[in-house]
């Protein structure tokens, strides 16, 4: 259960440094308060995963998460640079992710 919470915490986690762009530097509410609430749930799911999966492995495969995926939805929503180089180091990133996950 722990690591579906600290996938959950991952997702979160591209919801909230998504929408970081709408906030307009946190000058405008209604993002800012959705990006501080998205924060908030990322930050307490990776606190419940790290109960029982090591505090090294879960930040990791927390950040690597959040990096990916952020990443990947910058290219689809704002229009970010989709080049082969680019996409190879977020699948180098996702392969860091399964390992830490087997190991």
């Amino acid at each position: 259960m722990a690591w579906l919470y600290l996938i959950v915490a991952g997702f979160f986690e591209i919801l909230w440094a998504t929408s970081m762009k709408s906030t307009e530097g946190f000058t405008r509410l209604w993002p800012s308060l959705w990006t501080l609430g998205t924060m908030a749930v990322s930050v307490w799911l990776l606190g419940i995963a790290l109960k029982t999966i090591p505090v090294g492995t879960g930040y990791a495969v927390w950040t690597g998460i959040g990096a990916a995926g952020t990443a990947l939805a910058g290219m689809v929503l704002f229009g970010e640079s989709t080049s082969v180089v680019r996409i190879a180091c977020i699948l180098l990133i996702v392969v860091g992710i399964v390992g830490l996950k087997l190991n």
